[in-house]
């Protein structure tokens, strides 16, 4: 039996799912939720989505009715224990789901794992990893597409398509296939409209957020000859820009068009510690130098979160430790 026949029949077993998935949500992880969310009530389940941070304003046009729940403890414990599936979704470590672990970790619940990420932990009941896919989304749509569990209609490719958009990085990023641009294709044949989907996602930004980018790019600085680039956006910002952790999301690309540059990085200054977005080009390894410092991700794309931590200092040691990736 293969994976695709065995989740197939897991979701066809069972009554009752929770889905959710990491802190701070990108569009994979978001569009992966909705994409399952719509299958399974095309199945006739009962189905929340439950996460532990919003989603952010610039998705929240692909969730029309609102069914993305941020996670209470006295509302959604409860259900959380009493339902017969979670799905995990574009995640490989439940400590992900931050404030959620403990009830997650405590259900009885089967525990299933759909990601690209490299390295799952092993408390999952069932795994479904594909490293090699560049995007949830590519993964859900083989799935769906093999086992025919479902149609996919307009509500579902919608979601597909616009994780593998955002993934691929607009289809510039190096995981970038002739199969991906034959499912972009196919998607697209369902009624989704690429320019519109563009367009909201990346488009429909407030000024406030345009502001903080501007001064984020004009303090950009380099290192290690020219070969990393980083910007620093501190609590402060945040707060005189009125802008948000996941409005701040894309601002590491910046640091990559510069000429030479192999890292990018961005150190984000948050209430409860730092976080980091790392970067690279070819094969240079960040998801290893972004497990210095706990976190992970691809091998071009990975992030970090220290706890109560010096900014000044984080940045240090992480050029520091950056510098043997990049052999200067």
């Amino acid at each position: 039996m293969n994976y695709f026949t065995e989740l197939k029949n897991i979701l066809d077993s069972y009554e009752s799912f929770t889905i959710t998935s990491h802190v701070n949500p990108d569009a994979d992880a978001i569009c992966s939720e909705l994409a399952c969310f719509f299958l399974l009530q095309e199945l006739n389940k009962n189905v929340r989505i439950i996460n532990y941070s919003p989603t952010p304003n610039n998705l929240k046009f692909l969730d029309e009715n609102e069914v993305v729940e941020q996670y209470n403890p006295e509302e959604h414990d409860r259900y959380i224990l009493s339902c017969k599936v979670i799905l995990f979704l574009d995640l490989n470590s439940i400590s992900r789901t931050k404030s959620m672990e403990k009830v997650l970790r405590n259900s009885k619940a089967k525990k299933i794992c759909i990601d690209h990420h490299q390295e799952p932990e092993n408390s999952f009941d069932f795994l479904l990893v594909d490293t090699n896919a560049a995007a949830t989304g590519e993964i859900l749509y083989d799935f769906i597409n093999s086992t025919k569990i479902s149609e996919i209609d307009y509500r579902i490719a919608l979601q597909l398509y616009s994780a593998i958009m955002t993934d691929t990085g607009s289809f510039r990023f190096e995981r970038t296939s002739p199969k991906i641009h034959s499912i972009a294709g196919e998607l697209i044949k369902r009624g989704v409209n690429p320019t519109e989907v563009y367009d909201k996602i990346y488009n429909q930004t407030d000024l406030n957020n345009l502001r903080l980018l501007g001064k984020s790019i004009s303090s950009i600085n380099t290192d290690l000859k020219g070969s990393l680039a980083y910007m620093i956006i501190t609590k402060e910002d945040l707060n005189q820009y009125g802008v948000s952790e996941s409005d701040v999301d894309g601002f590491v690309t910046y640091c990559m068009s510069i000429k030479n540059v192999v890292i990018g990085l961005l150190f984000l200054e948050l209430d409860d510690g730092i976080k980091i977005s790392f970067r690279s080009k070819g094969d240079i390894k960040v998801n290893k130098l972004a497990a210095e410092f706990g976190g992970g991700g691809h091998i071009n794309a990975a992030g970090a979160r220290l706890n109560d931590k010096d900014i000044n200092k984080v940045v240090k040691d992480v050029i520091l430790r950056a510098q043997k990736y990049i052999g200067v």
